[in-house]
């Protein structure tokens, strides 16, 4: 920026930014009176009034211009003063100028000054002031105040630049301005982002910047080579001409002139002092700002560039040939050597490979802490990578490191300072102060980074070794930052602490006549009044004197606080209530006073924490194997070195949480006293025992000692000791636990040889695939028990466990080295790509395999069991064909279920389920049997069958005729009993039903009984085959019909031989009523004829129909044969009837044989009688007589 025509244009368009309204006094801007925009857009319909302008001005310029109204009058109200104001008030009127001019005069005599309005700006030395009259809209009103419409500024002018005084309308009034009107405007950062307030605010202060910028430049003088005329015509002559420039040009006796070749010497002595006047030139660092340091190496750089343009001119290379002419070789030859520009410039070249775009402007244009942070890691960025580069020196470095701290000690006081950090909430308080110390925090570790370059800088280049330090200016800063941390972290605790809800309880209410809470308000109200960030030395008094009186307002509070805290404490009944009482009112003994009056109760508190100490030993003693803590360790997977070591660390951190329980509680310095001496010397040993170093030290040494290693077979065979074989992994356990050491030690800070630690992390790289591997062969062993306790199940899972089988077959060549030395190409190319490991495919192939074979086995075991349970359920289940049905429906659903799953070997698996629930359907059809026979042959007798029955059984339908009694067998099994009736029609006794019906009726009963277990669909194993469905001439056996074929003895001949025999008891029976037809088919002469006069045939007729008259001739009605029942009650009466006529008839006729037989008896013996008596004795001793 120039002085000649930027200066007024910068005062221009920085009067135009300005969007205030003006007092008319001294430049101080005001807003407008009533707080609203006046109109602008009203077209004038009258000429603008110029007297109101001429009013105005007359009561605003002569405070501002210092200056009389008679000056202004005859100066400034010209012939033109109308004309101007009319174009000024109209629409597209340009600001007008008002320009103080001092005008020449005499030394001795007073300064003379002429004031012009002009429509334009410049900008000359003699220019003593400016003011700029800005309309605020297109027109300007004459019905509304001018102060209301106009905007104006001072502009000063002189000999100085413009830069101080438009940095001073920047910084002091454009910029808070709009600060102002965003912070009262409110909205978030989202919201603010979205309009482009935060670009703006980045755009006023790089403006800002920029101008301070100027007025820091370092000027560097600008050297310009005198030029002989004689030469400088030369020169010009040949241009014109159009040819290069040489000696000849110029006349041989001015070359040969001894003055003309005395001044070019004498000239090229004052070339070699001007330029030394530059590449000398140099500038303390340490003594302005770090960009005064940049901007004066680049400004250099330029100013070096510009002489070596000049040197390499025409004007120069002819003086250098002339006086080469005239043999003065030594003005020429040390000419670049006197000057030092080649090795000025080289060394200003280098030096601004770092000072080229150096991101301090990052820094000192920053509008937040954020920002600040940002710029502090750019900038060190910068540094530490161009110093490598940069052959700037380190003693130049420390200072412009220093300065750099200085202006990011400055940004930080201007960004904090716009936050008011003493009317902010705690927690906004808290946030900004902790990001405020972040960033303090990264510019210690980029310093820390900055010294480490620094040094090793310095080391290569080979400099003299200087110490490498920083004053650092924001070092008061920080150290205020962290104790107004610490202050109002104190401040608020006790304001919390007074709150009317929070721990004081009662105590808070009054003190002393004073609200406890409204005292500590009023207390923080004194440090609101100053700046708590100002650091010199008038600061840290004010701050002190505020400090003061804010601990004097609160010694009150305090006072109250220890008369209940100590009465707390007098109360408490051990020191556990003690420590109770200080964790609650913890955050109040930070505070001196305080703490200072619970300092008695110290050797309680001693002696608590003796008696914690004391426990810590008792469990140290009891070793960590024997403890909880051990077991807890294996949930966790903590390995036993690890595990002792945390173990250890713990009791350790207890320990020393004992210790800092005493030193919160009773302040710093407590080991200083006797006790306090006793209970650290005791904690400082106790530590020792609980160093975990020899621990550390121990397992090293082991395993150094021992030859571990990933490498063998992936499979082993081990002979188990009853005999036999088992598979396992051929992994030691102890490399998984090294790994699991190794990774747990890192985590402990522990240094791990790097032998140990690269034989870990090939145990961490094969650990997934070993445990894997252990956990698939572990389910296979278990998987393979349960087939082995489930035979049942064998066939079914054949297939799955050949398949493992297999696998384990294709594994038993696989060996860990190839998953030691593999590629670890899984972090770079999916394993979509196909390229995975095919050893670690193997695994994953495995691990499938076998959670399938067990999956399977787990499912078949549950699916087998039920079925078992159906198959048992056969032997007892009520002998019902529901029953039965129901049992084999849920078999069957398990088949196809199996079937379903693909389950191999279920054909010949069912075929032998199949034979096992046969056995059973068999021994129920046997024991059927048994039962039917025993309930068949069983009598009225043995059953003490009650008597049916029988009502109006003439008047009932033939069916209706067969009562049953029914016999509730083996659940529902029933043996129905058949009634038959002998019956006589039209003098025919017949049996009705026949007896065939018997016979066929127990036949379909035994039949019904056989048909609930062989009528049963029998289990099949192919219900989803369609092939063995569409198969031809397949007729496979659907019941368990062929169940009857399989009888060992003669169980099934039996029922049919007991309806055999019980048929024939019935024929034989019914055979008896039957002969009774005899009774009306037979004619009595033809049975007397038959009888003739044998009265022996008579008597035994007789006899006979005695005996047969039991038939019929009783009080029963009915005879019983058990699964029958013959009812004679309808033939009873008319049988015993025509009995009873056939034996009248018999008896009469054979009384009349008898009667007849007597009398020829009688008559035959009289007559041998007679004939006796007739005889003489002695005719009857010759010999013996036959009668």
């Amino acid at each position: 920026m120039n002085g000649s025509t930027n200066g007024p244009h910068a005062g221009a368009s920085s009067s135009s930014s300005l969007n205030v309204n003006g007092n008319g006094t001294n430049g101080i801007l005001t807003p407008n009176p009533d707080g609203t925009t006046p109109p602008g857009t009203l077209t004038p319909t009258v000429t603008f009034d110029a007297s109101l302008m001429r009013a105005f001005l007359l009561s605003l310029l002569p405070a501002l211009l210092n200056a009389s109204r008679e000056e202004l009058e005859d100066s400034l109200f010209d012939a033109e003063f109308e004309e101007r104001v009319s174009r000024f008030a109209s629409e597209g009127g340009g600001p007008l100028y008002v320009v103080k001019v001092k005008g020449e005069s005499e030394e001795d005599a007073p300064p003379v000054y002429a004031y012009y309005l002009t429509p334009t700006l410049t900008h000359s030395a003699s220019h003593v002031i400016t003011i700029a009259l800005i309309k605020r809209g297109p027109t300007l009103d004459q019905s509304i105040p001018l102060s209301a419409q106009l905007l104006f500024t001072n502009l000063f002018g002189g000999d100085d630049t413009p830069y101080e005084s438009l940095h001073s309308l920047v910084s002091g009034a454009l910029k808070p301005h709009f600060d102002a009107f965003v912070g009262a405007r409110g909205g978030g950062k989202e919201s603010d982002s979205k309009m482009g307030i935060p670009m703006t605010k980045k755009k006023f202060a790089e403006l800002e910047l920029s101008l301070l910028h100027l007025q820091q430049n370092v000027e560097i003088p600008e050297t310009h080579l005198i030029i002989h005329p004689v030469i400088q015509r030369a020169v010009e002559q040949a241009q014109a001409n159009g040819v290069r420039p040489n000696i000849n040009q110029i006349p041989a006796r001015t070359l040969n002139d001894s003055s003309f070749l005395n001044t070019l010497h004498a000239h090229v002595n004052t070339w070699i002092k001007s330029i030394q006047a530059v590449t000398k030139l140099s500038r303390d660092v340490s003594s302005g700002t770090a960009s005064q340091e940049i901007n004066f190496w680049q400004s250099l750089e330029r100013a070096l560039e510009g002489i070596e343009n000049q040197l390499r001119s025409d004007e120069v290379n002819m003086v250098m040939d002339c006086l080469r002419n005239a043999k003065r070789f030594h003005a020429t030859v040390g000419f670049l050597a006197d000057t030092g520009l080649k090795d000025a410039t080289d060394i200003v070249h280098k030096y601004n490979q770092l000072m080229k775009d150096f991101p301090l402007d990052e820094l000192l244009s920053a509008p937040d802490l954020d920002k600040i942070q940002e710029a502090l890691s750019l900038i060190f960025g910068h540094i530490n990578r161009k110093l490598k580069l940069s052959p700037y020196p380190i003693r130049r470095a420390l200072p412009l490191v220093e300065a750099i701290s200085r202006d990011f000690n400055e940004q930080l006081l201007r960004v904090l300072t716009s936050h008011r950090l003493a009317y902010q909430p705690y927690d906004n308080f808290e946030r900004l102060l902790n990001q405020t110390m972040l960033i303090f925090r990264v510019w210690d570790d980029e310093m820390k980074d900055f010294t480490n370059v620094a040094r090793d800088v310095t080391r290569k280049r080979g400099e003299r070794f200087i110490p490498i330090k920083i004053q650092a200016a924001h070092a008061k800063l920080q150290e205020r930052m962290r104790y107004l941390r610490e202050w109002r972290k104190q401040h608020e605790q006790l304001a919390v602490m007074t709150g009317p809800t929070k721990g004081l309880g009662a105590v808070g209410k009054e003190v002393g006549g004073m609200d406890m809470e409204e005292e500590v308000k009023e207390a923080y109200e004194v440090v609101k009044s100053i700046d708590i960030l100002d650091v010199s030395t008038e600061g840290t008094e004010i701050w002190v004197t505020a400090e003061n009186a804010y601990n004097e307002r609160v010694a009150r509070v305090e006072n109250q606080i220890i008369s209940r805290l100590r009465d707390r404490l007098g109360t408490a009944r051990n020191a556990n209530e003690m420590f109770r009482v200080f964790s609650k009112f913890n955050a109040l003994f930070v505070r001196p006073k305080i703490r200072g009056a619970i300092q008695e109760y110290q050797t309680q508190l001693i002696d608590s924490v003796k008696e914690d100490i004391k426990r810590l030993h008792d469990k140290f003693k009891t070793q960590y194997r024997y403890s909880e803590a051990y077991h807890m360790s294996q949930m966790r997977d903590l390995p036993p070195i690890a595990g002792a070591i945390i173990w250890a660390k713990q009791i350790d951190r207890q320990l020393m949480t004992y210790m800092k329980r005493v030193e919160d509680v009773l302040g710093k310095g407590w080991e200083l006293y006797a006790e306090g001496q006793k209970l650290q010397s005791e904690s400082v040993a106790f530590r020792k025992k609980l160093d975990t170093r020899p621990v550390f030290d121990a397992w090293l040494h082991d395993i150094n000692r021992r030859d571990l290693g990933v490498n063998g077979r992936l499979f082993e065979i081990l002979r188990l000791r009853g005999g036999g074989f088992q598979l396992a992994v051929n992994f030691d356990p102890q490399i998984i636990t090294l790994f699991k050491e190794v990774r747990n030690l890192l985590w402990l800070n522990f240094q791990v040889p790097h032998a140990t630690t690269n034989l870990a992390k090939d145990a961490k790289r094969v650990y997934p695939h070993a445990v894997s591997l252990m956990e698939t062969v572990r389910t296979y062993s278990q998987t393979l028990d349960l087939i082995e306790e489930n035979k049942g199940i064998e066939w079914l899972v054949a297939e799955y466990r050949n398949e493992s089988q297999r696998m384990i077959t294709r594994g038993m060549n696989i060996r860990w080295d190839y998953f030691v030395n593999q590629y670890d190409t899984a972090r770079y190319v999916s394993s979509a790509d196909g390229r995975d490991n095919r050893h670690v495919q193997f695994v994953r192939e495995f691990a499938s395999g076998v959670s399938i074979l067990q999956d399977k086995t787990n499912s078949l075991i549950d699916l087998y069991k039920e079925i078992m349970r159906s198959v048992e359920d056969l032997a007892t289940c009520p002998y019902t064909s529901d029953a039965f049905s129901e049992l084999l429906s849920k078999v069957q659903a398990a088949i196809d279920r199996l079937n379903l799953e693909g389950y191999a070997n279920l054909e010949y698996w069912v075929a032998e389920l199949d034979k096992k629930i046969e056995a059973i359907l068999l021994r129920r059809l046997v024991t059927t049997m048994q039962l039917w026979c025993t309930e068949f042959d069983r009598t009225d007798d043995d059953t003490r069958r009650d008597t049916v029955v029988l009502r109006d059984i003439t008047n009932k339908r033939r069916n209706d005729k067969r009562i049953k009694e029914e016999k509730v067998l083996d659940g529902h099994l029933t043996l129905k009993p058949i009634i038959h009736e002998i019956r006589i029609q039209n003098q025919v006794i017949f049996l009705d039903p026949p007896i065939e019906y018997a016979r066929e009726t127990w036949i379909r009963q035994l039949h019904d009984w056989l048909g609930i277990v062989c009528r049963q669909r029998r289990i099949q194993s192919s219900r989803y085959e369609i092939g063995l469905q569409m198969q031809a001439g397949h007729n496979a056996e659907t019941t368990y019909t062929s169940l009857l074929t399989h009888f060992t003895d003669s169980t099934l001949e039996r029922p049919f031989a007991l309806i055999e025999s019980k048929v024939q008891q019935l024929k034989d029976y019914v055979a008896k009523w039957l002969q009774f037809q005899s009774l009306w088919d037979l004619e009595a002469e033809y049975v007397f004829n038959r009888l003739g006069d044998s009265l022996a045939l008579w008597q035994q007729l007789l006899t006979e129909i005695k005996k047969a008259r039991s038939t019929f001739d009783t009080s029963e009605t009915q005879k019983s044969f058990g699964a029958c029942v013959i009812n004679y009650e309808q033939v009873q009466a008319r049988v015993n009837a025509k009995y009873d006529a056939w034996q009248r008839d018999i008896l009469s006729r054979f009384g009349v044989k008898l009667g007849n037989a007597m009398k020829d008896l009688h008559a035959t013996i009289l007559k041998a009688r007679t004939d006796l008596e007739h005889q003489s004795i002695e005719g009857l001793i010759g010999g013996s007589r036959r009668f």
